[in-house]
């Protein structure tokens, strides 16, 4: 069991919020988090990587001297990939890196992270974070005051909040998701989880509704499935 000090936004000490991390996921699958992890990086991949055959670059087909006689190797088209000015031999084309775990072992990757992250005291708590008009300034402000300032952090809020979003979206190595857009890649990146009392409270909510197998290392579920 876990007391969490909930702050307000001048980081004043305002209560506790009691959780036990078992409750959002009863163990931490490194190997899962692990899959999910690469999975995600591996779906950013471009992919639009692309070099030319020798059927693809310019230059005559013809044979370039005689086969015999004349003491050079024998050749034929220019553009072989062994001449300078030639196609690649072994071409590289257009990919799509992605793919996908089932879905429940990403949705249980995504619990064990945001476990993890209350297990090693990497979640910060305030009451609430609204705001009337996009302020950036406001935002760095509060950010100082819990003592993020300089720290990569994740803000999470129970639902979609645009003046909060773009209070954020301008600042170096901080960023905003509502909890039911938060995966395992986005809670383990950054350093620091911010997370207002109502975001804990539909984390809490959701993961309850789940079960609560665990996953072996193929990411594939036990009890889940």
């Amino acid at each position: 069991m876990a007391n969490l000090t909930v702050y307000d936004r001048k980081g004043s000490t305002v209560g506790e919020y009691e959780i036990d991390p078992t409750e959002i996921a009863t163990k931490i699958n490194k190997q899962l988090l692990h899959d999910a992890v690469v999975m995600y990086q591996a779906s950013q991949r471009q992919g639009s990587h692309k070099t030319k055959s020798r059927g693809e670059v310019s230059g005559s087909t013809k044979k370039m001297y005689r086969q015999k006689g004349t003491g050079n190797a024998r050749a034929g088209s220019r553009r072989s990939g062994v001449r300078r000015g030639g196609g690649h031999i072994f071409a590289i084309r257009n990919r799509d890196y992605s793919y996908r775990l089932p879905r429940k072992a990403v949705q249980l990757a995504t619990r064990m992270a945001i476990a993890s992250k209350i297990q090693d005291g990497e979640i910060v708590v305030i009451d609430e974070l609204r705001f009337d008009a996009p302020a950036t300034r406001e935002m760095v402000s509060v950010l100082k005051s819990l003592g993020l300032d300089g720290v990569t952090t994740l803000i999470a809020v129970e639902s979609r909040d645009v003046n909060a979003y773009k209070s954020a979206r301008n600042i170096a190595g901080v960023s905003m998701s509502p909890v039911a857009d938060l995966n395992a890649l986005s809670v383990l990146m950054p350093r620091r989880m911010l997370v207002t009392k109502a975001a804990l409270d539909a984390i809490k909510e959701r993961a309850a509704t789940k079960p609560s197998g665990t996953a072996g290392s193929d990411g594939r579920q036990g009890a889940e499935r």
